[in-house]
């Protein structure tokens, strides 16, 4: 902490100031503080129990697999002795393209083993009928992180930097002018990117709900061989015979620039990512050359990570699930998951209290608002099923087989949940994951056992620092399900209208001070720079409801009679939850394509609660004080 930071004018500095003053990040880190050091903590107990199922006797089919996965990207000899052979059929499949229809198919397979194409791809539950799966296309195709990257003049070096890095890279693929090609491969980009949404324009869950019929689609993009794509995804008839496009305009575009690109500058473009997708399976210099580009220039993490690391990350990419059983059973105990299950009854009991006082809400939405909270799935800690890979087949000696039998074999899990049930049980994070999230089109809330410990939660902490740790972070998430976004869907998962004209208008007024208010923040490390508050303002109503509710919710758990002292104590481990350093290459590329805030703008919402002016007496002058008819409360 940093006491000459009154917490008035800087909770966030207050609390972290002499932190960010004298912490080094770790030298294959690109951001440092309690999210990242609890994630290399689970990293350490992933190791420990990959080598102890690897050698333990008798070993069962997922030990073996997990085991055998992780010595074969271990076995640096074999990789370095096989070279580029791994990779040749795919080399050899771009050189041998016919025209750009062939594109389609050749993608299709590369898609399934894990590669990434024009566009990107996914099944999830239909937003407007959620009792069943649907395909869903997004824009995509590009290799820097975000369209803007291609046309605002901040990111030249960037763009530079790129195209040395692809030089780089088809160099050691072989190609003959690996300088000429990467130029057409930036100008290619470039194109794609001029048919890109802008980043915020694709939170809008109407305008990005677009239900199309496989002809519809051939339609909207005709230079593209649907057919062949979803036969060589390992798809179906059923896979596209209803669609969700999200960014309809972006793949009327994409058909005009497969119509008007010549065949070899997509071959150039193809093996860029052919080569890009298995550089870290290969040899060494394709491992540096990637971690170059995407690693130091892009997030300014100066050292690789050690290679067991990226062993690890690798097989919970792959098994996670298999891994994550056994990481519960070592470190997740039972009396954890009670006190959560306290803990989320008590944020949703703070919520429905916290509606029925609202003075700009109807009793009328209020009813449905209540409705959708009697409807929240809370799901803690792990699955209560875990995923089988007995489908998946492992092999010691076959590294880069290995990626993409993974790969395939997820491919192929997710192209069957198209006309089956919802499973409403799956989890969309493993146990070991520091982090949550709220699923709309299920209605669930979900907290995996690895973000469960100090400073989020401990079943010996005080109960104030649980509530404004793992608390507010509970009510974040519950908060998602009536953000900008989230509220926009009923309890059963789908986008239907709930809210009368009036409490609509109310809360976009709302929502639209909270935008202006981000908009015009600028981050300590990057003078001259502004969050973006229409990209950030979901998960700023996140931050601003969940601390508000776990704040009620801490008081309602004391009898309604909280010391000031103990409140102060939920507000300040608010603040050091979010400790956090980055690079400013990360700093800069999150501001731009995050729609998080950074972390000191998300400790520092406390500036709209007055709960916070209250209990730490901030006075006009102060820097976090807000006039209180200009303060933002939703929720």
């Amino acid at each position: 902490m940093n006491p000459d930071i009154r917490p008035q004018d800087d909770l966030f500095g207050h609390v972290n100031g002499r932190w960010l003053d004298e912490v080094e990040i770790p030298s294959d880190r690109s951001s440092w503080g309690p999210f990242v050091q609890l994630a290399d903590a689970a990293e350490d107990h992933v190791r420990t129990i990959i080598e102890d199922l690897a050698a333990g006797e008798p070993r069962d089919e997922d030990a073996r697999k997990i085991g055998d996965l992780f010595a074969s990207f271990m076995d640096t000899a074999a990789i370095d002795k096989l070279g580029t052979r791994p990779v040749r059929p795919l080399i050899d499949a771009v050189a041998a393209l016919r025209d750009v229809r062939d594109l389609a198919a050749f993608l299709g397979e590369f898609e399934r083993l894990g590669g990434h194409g024009v566009f990107g791809s996914y099944v999830d539950t239909d937003d407007r009928k959620s009792d069943r799966y649907l395909f869903h296309l997004t824009q995509g195709g590009l290799g820097l992180p975000d369209e803007s990257y291609y046309r605002d003049d901040k990111f030249a070096e960037q763009r530079e930097a790129y195209v040395g890095y692809l030089t780089r890279l088809l160099e050691l693929g072989g190609h003959e002018d690996a300088s000429a090609a990467a130029a057409t491969i930036l100008e290619l980009d470039t194109q794609l990117a001029a048919g890109h949404w802008e980043r915020a324009e694709t939170r809008d869950v109407q305008k990005t709900y677009n239900l199309m019929t496989a002809a519809e689609l051939k339609e909207l993009c005709p230079a593209f061989d649907w057919d062949a794509y979803v036969t060589n995804l390992g798809g179906s008839d059923e896979t596209i015979a209803e669609v969700c496009v999200r960014q309809p305009s972006y793949f009327a575009h994409l058909s005009t620039v497969l119509d008007s690109v010549p065949l070899e500058d997509w071959k150039a473009w193809l093996l860029a990512h052919v080569l890009r997708s298995a550089a870290p399976y290969l040899t060494d210099d394709f491992v540096e050359t990637n971690f170059d580009f995407y690693g130091r220039t892009l997030n300014g993490t100066p050292e690789l990570r050690a290679r067991w690391k990226r062993g690890v990350a690798l097989v919970e990419g792959a098994l996670g699930e298999a891994v994550g059983k056994e990481y519960v059973a070592r470190h997740f105990p039972p009396r954890s998951k009670e006190l959560m299950d306290d803990l989320v009854a008590n944020l949703l009991a703070a919520y429905r209290d916290s509606i029925s006082t609202l003075d700009w809400m109807t009793e009328e939405t209020k009813q449905r608002a209540y409705d959708k909270l009697g409807t929240f799935r809370p799901k803690i800690g792990y699955p209560e099923k875990f995923r089988d890979y007995s489908a998946l087949s492992i092999s010691a000696g076959d590294l880069l087989g290995n990626v993409a039998a993974a790969s395939a074999f997820e491919t192929d899990r997710q192209l069957a949940k198209i006309g089956s049930p919802v499973d409403l049980d799956e989890w969309f994070m493993l146990p070991q994951t520091v982090n949550a999230y709220y699923n709309p089109g299920t209605n669930e809330i979900c907290f995996p056992a690895g973000i469960l410990q100090k400073p989020f939660f401990s079943p010996d902490a005080h109960p104030a620092e649980n509530y404004g740790g793992i608390g507010a972070v509970i009510g974040h998430e519950i908060g998602h399900g009536f953000d900008d976004q989230g509220a926009q869907y009923d309890g059963s998962g789908n986008l239907n209208d709930w809210w009368t004209a009036d409490d609509k208008a109310a809360f976009e007024v709302k929502s639209t001070a909270l935008v202006a208010q981000y908009d015009a923040f600028e981050p300590r490390a990057l003078a001259g720079e502004k969050v973006n508050g229409s990209l950030t303002v979901g998960e700023n109503i996140g931050d601003l409801g969940g601390l508000t509710i776990g704040h009620k919710a801490f008081v309602i758990s004391e009898g309604g009679d909280a010391s000031v002292e103990d409140r102060r104590s939920l507000f300040l481990n608010w603040a050091y939850v979010w400790r956090t350093k980055r690079r400013t290459e990360q700093e800069r590329q999150y501001l731009t394509i995050d729609p998080h805030s950074p972390p000191e703008f998300r400790a520092n919402i406390v500036r709209n609660l007055d709960e916070f002016h209250e209990v730490f007496e901030t006075r006009e002058g102060d820097g976090l004080w807000i006039d209180p008819a200009e303060r933002v409360r939703i929720w």
